[in-house]
């Protein structure tokens, strides 16, 4: 669903009024966290401050190869603990398929990558559901632990904080090409490595408390969620349009040649209230509400804490460590975002 329709949707419904839910849906976070451990001074002395992470997350097929649809699936499932600073404990599978159409075979190889994946950063799949779908669907409904002191969520950004991404854009782009035949073997290796990447460093800026606020760049695009974060946060953001990496000079001739899903499309349209697009051509406008599989975090950082935080992005050799922009004060006026060229 768009978000348009989520702002719409969810404000129907009632909130829970527990008080050991610390993050809902009112933020249009990543992932929803709800205390363990009540906030009494005892429990605090004794340092228990324990919190659940919860999130899910599936879709269709975005590439040919079962196992490789299977880790990408997970790890963008996985994105969203990450993303708010915890560590995944355990998953489920969700998993529809057309029984007369794909083979057990198929359906085995997926939940393979997907458990591999898992795997990889110490998440156990203990079960899962399936149902008969007229296509294809695959994800993880994911519980993860975090201390509630080193939550990073996308309403605690602040004037002044730098924006920095840790994975290029376009693949929305480039997974829309590789369904169409036009995309070059090249570039489908480089965003399957690319969306199979688990952003685990986001738990390790949390646990080092270099990182207060966060998202991960996912369906809505880059855009979309810096909207969302500024909106939570009570900010506006400066974007350096120039700034923002994409997955390989191909991305762009991919655009001209219209290889643009639909989900970026509605992106695009979404931004005409919130975003001030300056000169900014419509090309790069494209890229940065592409709908992102798997996508990179968008971290907001202290300058003081800058060079710290890249450092580590650097060790753990993330994709890109881009500095793109940065957090000023609400405009009581005008758009949210300023986008330059």
């Amino acid at each position: 669903m768009s978000q348009q329709a989520l702002r719409q949707v969810l404000p129907q419904l009632p909130l829970s009024l527990d008080p050991k839910v610390i993050v809902n849906s009112t933020t249009f976070d990543d992932a929803g966290v709800y205390r363990l451990d009540p906030p009494s001074p005892s429990l605090r002395r004794a340092g228990r401050h324990r919190a659940l992470v919860q999130t899910v997350d599936f879709f269709t097929p975005i590439v040919d190869d079962p196992f490789s649809y299977g880790q990408i699936a997970a790890a963008n499932s996985l994105s969203d603990i990450f993303a708010m600073g915890g560590r995944p404990v355990t998953a489920l599978n969700i998993v529809g398929f057309p029984a007369d159409l794909v083979r057990p075979r198929v359906i085995a190889a997926i939940l393979r990558g997907g458990l591999a994946k898992a795997a990889e950063v110490g998440c156990a799949i203990i079960g899962g559901h399936s149902i008969r779908n007229p296509e294809p669907i695959y994800g993880l409904a994911v519980t993860g632990m975090i201390d509630v002191r080193r939550l990073t969520t996308n309403a605690n950004a602040r004037p002044g904080d730098l924006l920095v991404l840790t994975k290029p854009l376009g693949t929305g782009i480039a997974t829309t090409a590789i369904k169409r035949g036009v995309a070059s073997r090249a570039l489908q290796k480089k965003v399957i490595a690319l969306m199979s990447r688990v952003n685990t460093v986001g738990a390790e800026l949390s646990e080092l408390r270099l990182v207060r606020a966060a998202t991960d760049v996912t369906g809505y695009g880059l855009m979309g969620h810096l909207i969302s974060l500024c909106r939570a946060s009570g900010v506006s953001a400066e974007v350096d349009s120039s700034a923002v990496p994409m997955i390989a000079d191909e991305i762009a001739d991919l655009i001209e040649q219209g290889c643009i899903p639909g989900g970026s499309h509605e992106n695009l349209v979404a931004t005409t209230v919130a975003v001030d697009w300056g000169n900014v051509d419509d090309s790069r406008r494209v890229l940065l509400t592409d709908a992102q599989t798997s996508g990179g975090l968008l971290l907001c950082v202290s300058p003081a804490k800058l060079e710290k935080v890249l450092g580590v992005l650097r060790q753990r050799r993330t994709p890109c460590a881009a500095v793109i922009g940065r957090i000023i004060a609400r405009r009581r006026r005008g758009p949210l975002i300023c986008v330059k060229g």
